[in-house]
């Protein structure tokens, strides 16, 4: 960490009123995006999706719960691992609580993975969450939403993730998509995002650049390489501050 200025108050209090300009800038751009994200146009959903929940086999429109509105979580679970991935849980520990604040606004939040409905059951029991997750296993889902790839298309070493913008490497990706269902029933799919589009969804990056340290990632073999499952974390005295030395 580079040593800072240190300066009287009142000086500290012009130089965050200039950043503070530089910030109300960001958020009006924000708004204008939002607005442009809502203006987006529409594609039907015509393929009959069906999933494996606890309720026994769900349709897509089932996931709705009678709401307008559903955003799917795409959690990187693939059929043969033995637990969730551990970045996606770092993103669900931060929606595990905001599901009945969403359906207060119309709108339902669920994760969906391809694994076995007993390996997310069983995962879900493990990290203490409450939220809904049902499988895709056997259906085309996350294949038709870009989040799952075929040993054909890593092989390949093509653009296949993130609307053709990079390659990925394994089986799963993470994402989010975003889903109206209409007064007679049509569904129709209005966003997706993926890669750095899922930032913003994570409350602890937000909070993390806030700090003098921010995220902390540097000089890591990638940047979320210390993110472990929250039962993962050493307890032992001086552990938070390892990555400072």
């Amino acid at each position: 960490m580079q040593p800072h200025k240190i300066v009287s108050r009142e000086e500290w209090t012009e130089a965050r009123k200039a950043l503070m300009a530089q910030e109300k800038e960001l958020t009006r751009a924000r708004d204008r995006l939002s607005e442009a994200r809502r203006a987006l146009p529409w594609v039907r959903v015509e393929k009959a999706y069906m999933f494996a929940s606890p309720d026994g086999r769900t349709s897509l429109a089932d996931l709705f719960k009678g709401r307008h509105q559903l955003v799917v979580q795409h959690f990187m679970f693939a059929p043969d691992w033995g637990e969730g991935c551990k970045s996606c849980s770092f993103w669900a520990d931060g929606f595990e609580r905001i599901i009945p604040h969403l359906a207060a606004r119309d709108t339902t939040l669920i994760a969906v993975s391809r694994a076995p409905l007993a390996k997310l059951t069983a995962f879900k029991r493990r990290m203490g969450w409450s939220f809904d997750w049902v499988s895709s296993e056997g259906c085309d889902f996350n294949y038709d939403y870009a989040v799952s790839f075929t040993p054909e298309q890593i092989k390949s070493g093509g653009k296949v993730y993130n609307f053709g913008t990079s390659g990925f490497a394994i089986e799963e990706a993470p994402g989010i998509s975003v889903f109206y269902r209409d007064a007679s029933g049509d569904i129709f799919h209005t966003y997706s995002c993926f890669a750095r589009g899922l930032d913003m969804m994570n409350a602890t990056y937000q909070y993390l650049d806030l700090t003098p340290l921010g995220r902390h990632e540097e000089g890591l073999p990638y940047p979320m390489d210390w993110v472990r499952l929250h039962d993962q974390y050493k307890t032992e005295a001086g552990a938070a501050g390892c990555c400072h030395g």
